[in-house]
């Protein structure tokens, strides 16, 4: 069983990355993104309070983003593991998927983080909101907010896995394939 966080702020490319990443490595993607898509369209109870957050701007709390994260995981246990896409994005977050995942005697391999400037990603993110219908990726203002959030509240993160070594950065600049080979260079080294 192999589990990766892939860590880095919205629009570096982790859903890109992701699905390159789970096919070559036989791994379940679980994007936290698709899974608040997936119960606000089906409105469910967490998917009605997650939406109200995202609306703003601001994270979905841990404890409805945890919630939805080990429904999906329950669901999907005979995989060869799990490719954690925008999730943890807080420490306490990071300490719960630790606990969850240790009740199932699995741990996380690495959490690798892509990189990039960012007004490139701004840049990438409005460009997206241009065909995705997403609102949050058509408004500076609230892109520019969410990377407040994430300095604040995910970048300690970095810490919290540098200190387990388990911290690997990786440049998110460049053509889709040369930054899947720097990711499947930092997996082969596992």
């Amino acid at each position: 069983m192999i589990n990766i966080v892939l860590f880095g702020k919205p629009g570096a490319g982790k859903g890109t990355q992701a699905e390159f990443l789970k096919e070559k490595y036989n791994l379940m993607h679980l994007s936290t993104g698709d899974i608040f898509r997936f119960n606000i369209k089906n409105e469910t109870d967490l998917g009605k309070l997650a939406k109200s957050y995202m609306d703003k701007g601001d994270l979905v709390p841990d404890e409805v983003t945890i919630k939805m994260l080990e429904d999906t995981v329950n669901k999907n246990l005979d995989t060869n593991g799990f490719l954690f896409d925008g999730f943890p994005r807080t420490l306490a977050q990071a300490e719960e998927l630790d606990l969850f995942l240790a009740s199932k005697n699995w741990k996380i391999a690495a959490t690798i983080a892509l990189e990039a400037d960012d007004e490139i990603l701004i840049h990438r993110i409005l460009e997206r909101g241009k065909t995705s219908g997403r609102i949050d990726d058509q408004d500076e203002e609230k892109i520019r907010h969410r990377y407040e959030e994430y300095n604040e509240k995910t970048a300690p993160l970095m810490e919290y896995y540098k200190a387990q070594n388990k911290f690997y950065p990786v440049n998110g600049i460049g053509s889709i394939a040369d930054i899947t080979e720097r990711l499947s260079n930092v997996i082969k080294s596992l």
